[in-house]
C-alpha cells in the first residue's frame, strides 16, 4: 500500500518523479550524442602537435641564440681591453635580454595556438603596462644608465672614484647593471642608484701627482736644507723604483702665505701608491733634517 503510493508520488506539476528522472537522462543522451568526438580528438591532436613543434622550436633557438652568445663573447673577450668582471656583467646582462625575449614569444605562439585573444590580452597589457612603467621610471633609469657606465669603461672594480653631485668617493666594490658600491676608506659601503650618478671623477686612470711641501726656515741654511732633500729623494726614489713613474724633482722654494716657505718636491706614481709615497717622503724629509739640527715651524698656516 504504502510503496504504491510512494511509486504514483507526483510532483507540483503533475509528473511523477520517475518521468522527471527518465526526462533528465534523455536530455543528457540526448546532448551527449551531439557531440562530436571525432572532431574534438582532431583537433587535440593538432593543437597538441602544434604545441610539441612549438616546445622543439624554441628549445632549438634557445640553444642556438646562447651558444652563439657565448661564443660572441668568447671571442670579444681576446680582442677586448675590458676587464673579467664588466665582461660577465655584459654576458649575463645579454643572457637576461635574450631570455626575456624568448619567453614572450614562446608564451605569445602557445597562447596563439590554443586560441586565446591575444588581441584583447595585449589591449589590457597594454594599459597595466603603462602603470608599471610609470612606476619603474627609476628602475628603468638605473638599468640604461649602468649599461653605459659599463660600456664606456668609466670605472672599474678596484678604482677610486668621486662622485661630485652626492660627495661620495672610495674604492669600487661592484659596478652593477641598477646600483654602484663603493667602500669608504673607513669601510662604509655605499650602494648608489645608477640614476643618482652625474659626475664620476677616476682617480686610477693616469699616473698622479705628488706634491710633497715640507715647511722649513730659510735663515737656518737653504743650501744645506736643500741637499738633505735631494739625498733623501734619490735614496727613496731608488727604493720605490716600481711605484715612481718620474724621478722626484725639487720645484724649488714655494711661499705659503704669513711667512711660512717650504720647498716642495714633485714625482708622479701609480695609482692607489701616492698616499703611501706620500707619507714615506714627507717622514723622511722631518727625521732627516730635525737629525741634522734644522727647525720644522708647526705654526698654524692662515688662510684668508
Amino acid at each position: 500500500m504504502f510503496l504504491q503510493l510512494a511509486t504514483t508520488a507526483t510532483t507540483s506539476t503533475g509528473e511523477t518523479l520517475t518521468d522527471q528522472a527518465v526526462h533528465q537522462v534523455n536530455a543528457f543522451q540526448r546532448f551527449w550524442n551531439t557531440i562530436d568526438w571525432d572532431a574534438i580528438f582532431a583537433t587535440f591532436i593538432q593543437k597538441g602537435l602544434y604545441l610539441v613543434f612549438l616546445i622543439l622550436l624554441f628549445a632549438i633557438l634557445n640553444r642556438v641564440g646562447k651558444y652563439l652568445i657565448d661564443k660572441s663573447f668568447k671571442q670579444y673577450s681576446k680582442k677586448s681591453v675590458l676587464n673579467e668582471s664588466r665582461l660577465k656583467t655584459l654576458h649575463s646582462l645579454l643572457n637576461t635580454i635574450f631570455q626575456y625575449t624568448m619567453s614572450f614569444f614562446f608564451i605569445y605562439a602557445i597562447l596563439s595556438v590554443i586560441g586565446v585573444p591575444i588581441g584583447s590580452l595585449l589591449a589590457g597589457a597594454g594599459i597595466a603596462g603603462v602603470a608599471i612603467g610609470l612606476g619603474a621610471q627609476g628602475f628603468m633609469s638605473d638599468v640604461i644608465t649602468g649599461f653605459f657606465i659599463i660600456m664606456e669603461q668609466q670605472m672599474d672594480v678596484g678604482d677610486y672614484v668621486k662622485l661630485a653631485n652626492l660627495s661620495i668617493e672610495g674604492t669600487v666594490a661592484s659596478v652593477g647593471i641598477r646600483t654602484l658600491q663603493l667602500k669608504a676608506v673607513d669601510g662604509t659601503v655605499h650602494f648608489i642608484p645608477n640614476r643618482n650618478i652625474t659626475t664620476i671623477s677616476n682617480l686610477s686612470r693616469a699616473n698622479m701627482q705628488v706634491l710633497l711641501d715640507i715647511r722649513i726656515v730659510p735663515e737656518e741654511g737653504y743650501d744645506s736644507i736643500y741637499e738633505i732633500i735631494d739625498r733623501v729623494n734619490q735614496r727613496l726614489a731608488e727604493k720605490y723604483q716600481d711605484d715612481l713613474q718620474t724621478e722626484p724633482t725639487i720645484f724649488g722654494l714655494v711661499d705659503l702665505g704669513n711667512s711660512n716657505f717650504a720647498i716642495r718636491t714633485i714625482c708622479y706614481a701609480l695609482n692607489g701608491k701616492q698616499f703611501v709615497l706620500k707619507e714615506e717622503f714627507l717622514s723622511s724629509y722631518v727625521k732627516e733634517l730635525t737629525t741634522a739640527g734644522f727647525t720644522i715651524p708647526n705654526s698654524p698656516i692662515s688662510l684668508k
